[in-house]
C-alpha cells in the first residue's frame, strides 16, 4: 500500500499551483453532534463532502502517489477522527476536519461540506460549509494545545436542504383554496462581523439553522401570497430582520406549479443593506407629505425628535442578560421596580426591557405567602461572576436574609438565567440558570420578552420549554394558579379575576353626553363616590372632552378642572384608584401628583410624546389608546387600507407606542392598550374592533399580534355608532346598546370596560364574566 505524504511532499515544489482538486463525495459517518430532528442528544448519520486544493502536477508526470495527497488515507483520517469527535455544532466539527486534514495529511487548503440528514424535521438536511487554509491557524491550534475558537469566513455558508413547508400560494381560485407544498433552499452568509463570541464549539443564535428554520415557518405557514416573488422576499426579510443573518439566498420551488415540469421557483440574494436601503427610501417617500399629514394630525413635524427617550443603550454594554426577579414580603410590586433602579445605579447595566407581573404560589416551601414574579432583559458590561456580586450586593442591600432557609419568603431574589448564549459554571453560579426549564414562575414571564430565544443547553426556545412544561402540569394534579397581575394603588389586581369597571367621570362642560352636569369640584366629587357606590372599580377623571369637533382647551385650565377634584376625593379618604383621562404629560404629571393612579392617554403618547418620561417617572399604570389625528381631523382619517383591515393598523400603530413606552422606561407590566373604538373609525370598523378583539389581544400558537397577551380596556359607552344602530341620537339613552358592546368586549378579552352607566353595566358584566371569563 502507498505511504502517506510526507510533510516535504509539497514543499519540494512551492511554485506549482494548488488548483487541482482530489475530492471526497458523500462519506457517511456516525457522529454525536447537537441534537436530532426531535432534539435528542443521539449519534446519527454525518454526510461529508471534501474538496482538497492542491497541484497533482509531480504525481501526474511521475505516476509517483507520495507527489499527491491519497484520497484513501484522506478518507480513514476523516473518518475515524470524525467518529471519536463529539461536537455541538456542525461548525465545530468542519473546523476539526479541516485542522486534522490540514495537519495530517498536510493539505494546503481545504473546503468542507457537512450535512446533517437528521437535522430537521421538515428538511432533508441541513449543514455547513467552509474553506480553511493553513494559515488561517497558529501552530498551536493545528497541535491542539490552545482551543480553536469558530470563526467565519467570507466563503462559508450555512444551508438548509429541501425545507418543505405548506402554505396558500398563488393567483388562481383554486390556490386560494388548498394549501400545497412548496420547497425552500436556504444558504445563510455569516460574514466576518457576526462571529465575536470567539468561543470553540459554539454557534450563536443567528447562525443556527433550527431557529432560523423555525422562525421562517412560523411565518409562512400563518401566511397568504399570491406570488412566489413575495413569498421569497418575506422568507428574506424574516431572516434578516427577525434572526438577524446578514445574508441570504432563498430558492423556493412549487412542484404542483405546471403539469409537465418538475417545479418552478424563484432565487433572490438579499442582505441587510438591501432592506435598509429600501426602508430609507420609503422613509423619503413618507418625509415628502410629513408636512400635510402633520397638519392634518395637529403636529409640528415628526414627533420621533420629541421623544424623551433614556437614550440610547451605551456601545459598551455588550452583553445580553436575562434575569429573573422574585418577592413576597413587604411591599412586592415597590421591592422589583426598586431592584430594576438599583440596577442601573451606573453606567454597567441598563434595563432594556421587562416582562408582565405575575402572582404565583410559593414553591418547594409552600408555606409562605405568594410570590410576584418578573423577568428583564438587560445590557451590561459586568462579566457574569461580577454581575453575580452586583445582584448580591443588591439582594443585601434591600433586606435579603441569606441565612434563612432555602427557597423561603424574601425581600428580593434575583436569579441570572441566561447570559448572552454561554454556558458558565463553578462553585457559585451556573448559566444557564439549572432549574428554569421545570419552573413555570421563571418561564411565563421570561417568555413575555425571550420567546424566541434558545436555551443553550436544551436546544428549545423559551415558548417550546413552557409549552412542555404545560403539557407536563396538565397531567398532574394542580397547586395553584399563576395570575397575570398589575400593581394599583397598594394592591395586586389578576387580570383573569373579573372584567373591571371603569367609571366615566367628566369635569367638563361639553362633552357628548354627560357635559356640564360635573363641572364643579364638589359636584364632581360626589359623582366619583356614586359611580363606587354603583359599582365601578376605577374612576377616570378627564378634563377636556376629545369628542369628534370639541374644542381643546389650555394645558393649565385642564389642570384646573381636574387636580382640585383629585385632591377633594383624597382628603375625604376616597381610596379607589383614580385614572386621570389627558395626552398631556404637565397634566398627567400634575394629577399623578395630586393622587392619581392610573395615566389614560387617549393619543398612545403621539400628542405629547414627554408623557412617556411622565409615566416612566410616576412607575403607575398607563393606558395607551389607538387614535389617529386630533378631535377636529380624526373622523376623516377613516382610511384603513385597500383591505380596511383596522385591526392589523392599530396592532402596527399601537406597537410602536408601547415600544417607545418600554425605551422610555415604562414597565410592561403597567401598560394597557386600547383599540380606541370610536376614535378615527367609522361604525362598521368600530364593529370590527369588537368582533375580531381576540385576534388583536388573546394569547395563541397562532397569533400574530404584537399585542397579544397586553391587558385590553375597550370603552364603547354611549358612541355613535351604537346610537346609529339603534336609531338613537340621545346619548343618554344608549345604555342597553352600551351593554350589548360591553358583553362583546368581554367576549373579546377585555380586562377594562369603560362606561357612563355603571349601575347597569355592573349586572351586564357580571353575566358576561360568568359565561366567558375562565375564573382562576
Amino acid at each position: 500500500m502507498a505511504q502517506q505524504p510526507s510533510a516535504t511532499a509539497h514543499h519540494a515544489v512551492p511554485d506549482l499551483p494548488m488548483t487541482d482538486k482530489i475530492c471526497i463525495r458523500d462519506l457517511t459517518v456516525r457522529n454525536i453532534i447537537g441534537v436530532d430532528a426531535w432534539e435528542r442528544s443521539k449519534r446519527q448519520p454525518i454526510i461529508i463532502n471534501l474538496v482538497v486544493y492542491t497541484s497533482v502536477s509531480q504525481a501526474g508526470d511521475t505516476d509517483h502517489l507520495p507527489y499527491s495527497i491519497h484520497y484513501g488515507v484522506l478518507c480513514k483520517t476523516v473518518e475515524a477522527h470524525s467518529e471519536k469527535t463529539e461536537c455541538r455544532s456542525v461548525e465545530a466539527l468542519a473546523d476539526s476536519i479541516a485542522r486534522v486534514v490540514i495537519t495530517k495529511c498536510h493539505a494546503p487548503k481545504i473546503t468542507v461540506r457537512i450535512d446533517k440528514p437528521r437535522a430537521l424535521l421538515h428538511a432533508a438536511s441541513a449543514g455547513v460549509e467552509i474553506t480553511r487554509q493553513r494559515s488561517d491557524y497558529t501552530e498551536d491550534q493545528l497541535a491542539g494545545i490552545v482551543p480553536c475558537p469558530l470563526k467565519f469566513k467570507p466563503d462559508d455558508i450555512i444551508f438548509v436542504k429541501d425545507l418543505k413547508l405548506s402554505c396558500i400560494i398563488g393567483v388562481n381560485p383554486w390556490e386560494r383554496e388548498e394549501e400545497q407544498i412548496v420547497i425552500l433552499n436556504l444558504q445563510i452568509y455569516p460574514g466576518l462581523d457576526e462571529s465575536d463570541d470567539r468561543r470553540p464549539d459554539y454557534v450563536s443564535s443567528t447562525h443556527n439553522y433550527r431557529t432560523i428554520v423555525r422562525t421562517i415557518t412560523k411565518y409562512i405557514e400563518a401566511s397568504s401570497y399570491k406570488t412566489v416573488e413575495a413569498f421569497v422576499t418575506s422568507v428574506a426579510r424574516i431572516a434578516i430582520e427577525k434572526c438577524h443573518v446578514s445574508k441570504i439566498t432563498v430558492k423556493m420551488e412549487k412542484p404542483s406549479a405546471i403539469v409537465f415540469a418538475g417545479s418552478a421557483g424563484v432565487e433572490i440574494t438579499r442582505d441587510r443593506a438591501f432592506f435598509a436601503n429600501a426602508h430609507n427610501a420609503s422613509n423619503k417617500t413618507h418625509t415628502r407629505g410629513m408636512s400635510s399629514i402633520s397638519t392634518v394630525y395637529g403636529l409640528p413635524g415628526s414627533m420621533d425628535h420629541k421623544i424623551q427617550k433614556r437614550g440610547p443603550v451605551p456601545a459598551h454594554l455588550k452583553h445580553e442578560v436575562f434575569l429573573a426577579l422574585g418577592s413576597n414580603l413587604g411591599d412586592s410590586a415597590a421591592n422589583l421596580t426598586n431592584a430594576l433602579k438599583m440596577l442601573e445605579k451606573d453606567d454597567h447595566v441598563r434595563v432594556v426591557d421587562t416582562s408582565f407581573l405575575y402572582e404565583t404560589p410559593p414553591m418547594y416551601v409552600t408555606d409562605q405567602p405568594p410570590f410576584l414574579n418578573a423577568a428583564c432583559k438587560v445590557k451590561t458590561d459586568l462579566e457574569p461572576r461580577a454581575l453575580l456580586a452586583k445582584i448580591k450586593e443588591i439582594e443585601a442591600e434591600m433586606g435579603r436574609d441569606f441565612n434563612t432557609v432555602r427557597n423561603g419568603p424574601r425581600p428580593i431574589d434575583i436569579d441570572i438565567l441566561l447570559y448572552d448564549h454561554i454556558e458558565y459554571s463553578d462553585d457559585v453560579l451556573t448559566i444557564p440558570h439549572i432549574s428554569m426549564q421545570e419552573r413555570e414562575f421563571v418561564l411565563r414571564p421570561l417568555c413575555d420578552i425571550a420567546k424566541d430565544v434558545e436555551h443553550p443547553k436544551l436546544y428549545r426556545h423559551i415558548s417550546q420549554l413552557l409549552s412542555q412544561l404545560l403539557l407536563k402540569q396538565s397531567e398532574q394534579p394542580s397547586e395553584g394558579h399563576i395570575h397575570k397581575s398589575v400593581p394599583l394603588r397598594g394592591k395586586i389586581w389578576h387580570w383573569d379575576a373579573k372584567t373591571y369597571i371603569m367609571g366615566i367621570l367628566n369635569t367638563t362642560p361639553d362633552s357628548f353626553s354627560d357635559g356640564g352636569n360635573y363641572s364643579t369640584t364638589e359636584s364632581a366629587a360626589l359623582r366619583a363616590q356614586q359611580l363606587v357606590d354603583d359599582g365601578a372599580d376605577i374612576i377616570d377623571i378627564g378634563g377636556m372632552s376629545t369628542r369628534p369637533n370639541s374644542e381643546e382647551i389650555s394645558e393649565e385650565e385642564e389642570i384646573r378642572r381636574v387636580v382640585p377634584v383629585i385632591q377633594l376625593l383624597r382628603a375625604r379618604g376616597f381610596e379607589h384608584p383614580i385614572s386621570v383621562d389627558t395626552f398631556r404629560a404637565s397634566v398627567a404629571d400634575a394629577a399623578v401628583e395630586a393622587g392619581a393612579d392610573l395615566i389614560n392617554d387617549v393619543s398612545a403618547g403621539r400628542r405629547d410624546p414627554a408623557m412617556y418620561a411622565v409615566m416612566a417617572k410616576w412607575n403607575v399604570p398607563v393606558c395607551l389608546m389607538h387614535m389617529r389625528g386630533d378631535s377636529k381631523t380624526m373622523m376623516s382619517l377613516t382610511d384603513y387600507g385597500e383591505n380596511n383591515d383596522v385591526i392589523a393598523e392599530i396592532a402596527k400603530d399601537l406597537n410602536k407606542s408601547v415600544q417607545r413606552a418600554i425605551a422610555a422606561g415604562v414597565h410592561r407590566w403597567n401598560i394597557i392598550v386600547d383599540p380606541g373604538v370610536g376614535f378615527a373609525k367609522d361604525g362598521e370598523q368600530s364593529l370590527q374592533v369588537l368582533r375580531r378583539l381576540p385576534e388583536l389581544i388573546q394569547e395563541s400558537p397562532s397569533s400574530k399580534s404584537p399585542l397579544a397577551g397586553y391587558p385590553c380596556l375597550v370603552g364603547p359607552s354611549r358612541k355613535a355608532f351604537i346610537g346609529k344602530l339603534i336609531q338613537q341620537q340621545d346619548a343618554m339613552k344608549r345604555t342597553w346598546g352600551t351593554a350589548a358592546a360591553c358583553t362583546a368586549s368581554v367576549a373579546g378579552g377585555a380586562g377594562i370596560v369603560r362606561v357612563h352607566d355603571v349601575k347597569e353595566i355592573r349586572d351586564v358584566i357580571k353575566v358576561s364574566d360568568a359565561i366567558w371569563r375562565v375564573h382562576a
